[in-house]
C-alpha cells in the first residue's frame, strides 16, 4: 500500500512515521510513504503558497493551485486518480469501520490543510473524502494523517508481526478489547484472574468476550449499538 501525503510540512510526516511498527513496514517494503511539499509546485518566487480570502476575515487560505500541482504530480505518478483524504473537522469522524474501507486502496493521497483553510475549488476538483479524526481544531491536517495512516497501515498484511492481533483487539465486532495480563501473576496485591490461568481456551475465550461486552457498556456504550452479539450475549448484556 503506497501514501501520499500533499503537506506544508513533509519533514514532520517523515519523522513522525519512520519509527517502530510503521517504519519497520516501510523498510521491509510492506507498505511506502511519501511526504510532498505543497511549497515546491508554487510559482511565487518566494515559495508562499497563501493568500487573503476573498470576502475578508481574519487569517490566509491556501491557494487552490500549488495545492493541485502536488496532486497532479501525484496522479502522473501512478497513473491513476486515487481517493483523496481532506483532513478536517468538517469530515466524517475517522473509526474502524473507515479504517478497514481504506486499508483495501492501493494508493491514498492525504491532503493536510492549514492557516484558515484552503480554496473551496480545488477540495472540489480532488477530494473523494472528508475526515476528522475527532471535534476539535488542530493547527494542521499533518497530525492526523499520521493517525488514519497508523491505524490503516497495521490492517495491511504482514505490517504486524502477530496477524491475529488486528483482528481480534479493540473494535473488533464493535466491541472494545478485554482487558490484558502479563507476568507475575500477583502484582501489588492484585491477582491475574484465574480463569487466564486454567488453561482451558474454550473458558478463556468465554471469558474475554464477555470481558469485552462488559467494557464496552461501561466505557463506550454507544458502540454497542451496533454490536454484533449472540442471543446468548444480548442475554448477558441485559443481565449486567
Amino acid at each position: 500500500m503506497n501514501y501520499h501525503v500533499l503537506t506544508l510540512f513533509p519533514q514532520m510526516i517523515i519523522d513522525g512515521l519512520s519509527t517502530s511498527i510503521i517504519g519497520r513496514a516501510i523498510e521491509n517494503k510492506l507498505i511506502s510513504l511519501e511526504a510532498i511539499d505543497i511549497r515546491a509546485f508554487s510559482t511565487n518566487k518566494h515559495k508562499k503558497v497563501d493568500d487573503y480570502p476573498y470576502g475578508g476575515g481574519a487569517g490566509m487560505v491556501m491557494q487552490a493551485e500549488p495545492v493541485y500541482l502536488a496532486y497532479q504530480h501525484v496522479t502522473d505518478k501512478i497513473g491513476k486518480k486515487p481517493r483523496v483524504v481532506f483532513l478536517t473537522p468538517q469530515g466524517k469522524v475517522f473509526n474502524q469501520e473507515i479504517a478497514q474501507d481504506l486499508a483495501r486502496e492501493e494508493d491514498l493521497v492525504f491532503l493536510c490543510g492549514h492557516y484558515e483553510g484552503i480554496d473551496e475549488r480545488v477540495l472540489e476538483e480532488i477530494v473523494t473524502d472528508h475526515i476528522s479524526i475527532g471535534d476539535y481544531v488542530l493547527t494542521g491536517g499533518e497530525l492526523p494523517a499520521m493517525v488514519m495512516i497508523d491505524a490503516i497501515a497495521r490492517l495491511v498484511p504482514g505490517v504486524l508481526n502477530n496477524e491475529v492481533s488486528a483482528e481480534f483487539e479493540s473494535f473488533q465486532d464493535n466491541l472494545l478489547e478485554y482487558p490484558q495480563y502479563s507476568r507475575p501473576v500477583e502484582w501489588r496485591g492484585k491477582k491475574v484472574p484465574d480463569v487466564l490461568l486454567s488453561g482451558h481456551h474454550g473458558n478463556v475465550d468465554k471469558w474475554r468476550r464477555e470481558q469485552s461486552i462488559l467494557r464496552t457498556k461501561q466505557r463506550r456504550p454507544d458502540l454497542l449499538e451496533k454490536a454484533k452479539l449472540s442471543k446468548k450475549e444480548i442475554d448477558y448484556l441485559k443481565d449486567l
